[in-house]
């Protein structure tokens, strides 16, 4: 498996695999062709179904200069590889074509070619859950140790600060989101309201206006870690600030539960998928979930094997979960998938941990279910804006702020 820097990636929203993974891309064709007249750059697939909405077109021509860049939208067009496909092509004075290079944004903000992701060695042994819980077991040690000892911890301190800036400057703002949707932001009022509830529905709205707060940010464009997505950034830092608060947890616990957190996506990206264009917003949200789940676990003393446990409910329950995006933007369903993600952690971790650990479906067996199910999927419901709620509010109306 990667290394978690690969799962943690900071950049600006609304989406790492239509935003980052494009602009990434574009970067690095430059550096191939940086003497070219102008270019042409293609995108296939759900890339292009809903690339204007994630602001895939100025991200790309952020890099390459909007006056030397032609982008093509081929929606129709789903490459076999992967349906976030791209071709660049450096073009000279005459129009001819000096360089081409297909590339496929697959989740994450991460990129591939010919079928390989990006040439990165992996630096964990481990293949799958079962791997690291054998691994915990022989050692006697909790899951965060694994990559303690493979890549150390500290840095992920970093990763802790840059979610809670972005956090923070969700809860101050107030307006409209922009795109087109008229979307106000909820964040700060859901977050005053729930401090005066009764403690029940407090932890609820608390969570909510957590979560809230990254989302919004995330779709204004602002700074965010993918965890493991753009689209899905909201939930494991909420649950994660929740949880900091009311049992005042250390920076260092912080850091731990990053890591353990950082594990479940990385065996989801290794043996299933984060690409809500391939599998559907169950890769994104759904491993959200997972991740926190699993994070909240070892925060509130759960064993490894109750960390999986943990991981597997969060990610079960969001089996078949569609990627329907109103008109393209990463808002509805997205923001409130978020928050509804978060708390389904926090309530998945208590499950686990009220439990003895074993069960009879193993995470690896959800991870496998969840591939499975996501190609499965049309692609209607993959990322395309072309059915489910994406459908029937272009049918019927705008929606409500």
């Amino acid at each position: 498996m990667k290394s978690l820097k690969e799962l943690f990636r900071v950049g600006c929203g609304p989406s790492s695999s239509h935003t980052m993974a494009p602009c990434r891309a574009a970067e690095m064709f430059l550096r191939k062709h940086p003497v070219a007249t102008g270019f042409e750059v293609t995108l296939f697939g759900s890339l292009a179904s809903t690339g204007k909405g994630h602001f895939t077109d100025r991200a790309i021509c952020s890099v390459l200069s909007p006056e030397r860049t032609r982008i093509v939208w081929k929606p129709d067009v789903f490459l076999p590889e992967h349906p976030n496909g791209m071709v660049f092509r450096a073009v000279d004075a005459q129009g001819g074509v000096n360089g081409e290079w297909k590339v496929f944004s697959v989740g994450g903000g991460a990129l591939s070619e010919d079928g390989r992701f990006e040439e990165t060695p992996d630096i964990y042994s481990w293949q799958s859950m079962d791997e690291m819980l054998g691994a915990c077991e022989t050692g006697a040690v909790p899951l965060w140790q694994l990559v303690e000892e493979v890549e150390g911890i500290d840095w992920l301190g970093d990763i802790w600060d840059r979610m809670m800036t972005t956090l923070e400057a969700g809860l101050e703002k107030e307006g409209v989101l922009p795109g087109g949707l008229n979307l106000g932001r909820k964040a700060r009022s859901v977050y005053l309201k729930a401090r005066s509830l009764r403690q029940d529905i407090r932890r609820t709205g608390i969570i909510a206006a957590y979560a809230y707060a990254v989302s919004e940010e995330n779709a204004s464009l602002g700074t965010v870690v993918t965890a493991p997505t753009c689209g899905s950034c909201g939930v494991l830092p909420a649950v994660l600030r929740y949880i900091q608060e009311t049992h005042k947890n250390s920076r260092a616990d912080m850091c731990r539960a990053l890591a353990v957190a950082g594990l479940i996506g990385d065996v989801v990206k290794q043996n299933g998928s984060i690409s809500g264009a391939e599998v559907g917003c169950q890769g994104e949200v759904g491993t959200a979930c997972a991740m926190a789940a699993a994070a909240a676990a070892w925060l509130f003393g759960g064993t490894p094997r109750q960390c999986e446990y943990a991981a597997e409910i969060g990610l079960e329950h969001f089996l078949g979960l569609t990627c329907d995006p109103v008109l393209g933007l990463v808002q509805i369903p997205c923001i409130e998938r978020n928050a509804l993600a978060a708390n389904r952690a926090v309530v998945a971790a208590e499950l686990a941990l009220i439990s003895d650990g074993r069960h009879v479906i193993s995470f690896d067996d959800v991870v496998r279910t969840m591939l499975a199910t996501g190609h499965d999927l049309p692609n209607l419901y993959r990322e395309t804006s072309q059915g489910g709620l994406a459908r029937v509010m272009g049918e019927t109306k705008t929606p409500r702020p």
